[in-house]
């Protein structure tokens, strides 16, 4: 059999944020997912909704955080942008100034999500220089995912790669994961959450592409860690809810003895009975 496998205290949540800390073997990265640039224009855009753009707060929140976390990488598991199709003017121009705020040695990997359309087109995946704007190099991913020294990221709307499932932790997004809390006078609020367990084979022995995957006959499953919206404004999965369905096709038949876990670090135990 093969040995356990070790545990995720190499991914560390940032108190009080919906990133974490990711120790990799040469350097520290940040972790974010669902970024969702231009969503406000996108509100306006589908469904006639007018809100003000909150751009400049959310790239100061993740410049913020880079310096707060001493992070020297940045990685992002998909929706960087929210526009499905084309990006449009506040969309790209909101990830450009991004770009050009962030430090120089600041490397990038994007994960592509099912919003994020043909990002790699037009973002500068091998770094720009010019008169006018420098941009840190970004690399762009599959949204099947990578997996890097042992980790493994994908965005989690659709089946992650061979390499990815059979890393010793697999992050990703897409799902939003969300708890509503209830008081003992009836009133509710929905708070975003971070959903941690251990990841179960069902979805994935009867796939023939995860043969080689050596866990899912022998072996320790990995550590599976859903990570919280970046923005604030998407809502998501109220994971807590029975009669609410997830979005990714592997949860949450993929997911055993999962718990929740509130951005400020509260355990809530078992989301389903939350």
């Amino acid at each position: 059999m093969a040995p356990p496998r070790p545990s995720d205290v190499r991914i560390e949540p940032v108190p009080d944020e919906p990133a974490a800390t990711v120790a990799l073997e040469d350097g520290r990265a940040l972790l974010v997912a669902d970024y969702h640039a231009g969503y406000e224009a996108g509100l306006r855009d589908e469904r006639g909704v007018d809100v003000p753009s909150q751009a400049p707060d959310r790239r100061e929140r993740l410049l913020a955080l880079l310096e707060r976390t001493d992070a020297d990488r940045l990685v992002v598991l998909g929706d960087f942008m929210h526009s499905i199709g084309e990006p449009g003017g506040a969309e790209r121009g909101e990830l450009e100034v991004l770009l050009e705020s962030l430090p120089d040695s600041c490397q990038i990997a994007v994960i592509k999500g099912n919003h994020d359309g043909d990002i790699e087109s037009w973002l500068p995946t091998g770094g720009r220089a010019d008169a006018v704007t420098a941009y840190p190099p970004v690399t762009v991913t599959d949204g099947s995912g990578v997996s890097i020294d042992g980790i493994g990221f994908c965005h989690g709307h659709t089946w992650p790669s061979p390499a990815v499932l059979d890393s010793d932790i697999v992050c990703l997004g897409h799902e939003h994961p969300c708890v509503r809390l209830e008081d003992d006078i009836g009133g509710s609020r929905l708070e975003r959450a971070w959903l941690r367990g251990r990841m179960d084979s069902t979805p994935f022995r009867s796939r023939p592409e995860y043969d080689d995957v050596g866990w899912l006959t022998d072996g320790s499953p990995p550590r599976l860690i859903v990570v919280p919206a970046f923005n604030d404004l998407v809502g998501g999965t109220w994971i807590n809810r029975p009669d609410q369905s997830f979005l990714s096709p592997f949860l949450p038949a993929g997911l055993a003895d999962g718990d929740a876990y509130l951005l400020d670090g509260t355990r809530l135990g078992r989301y389903q009975s939350v």
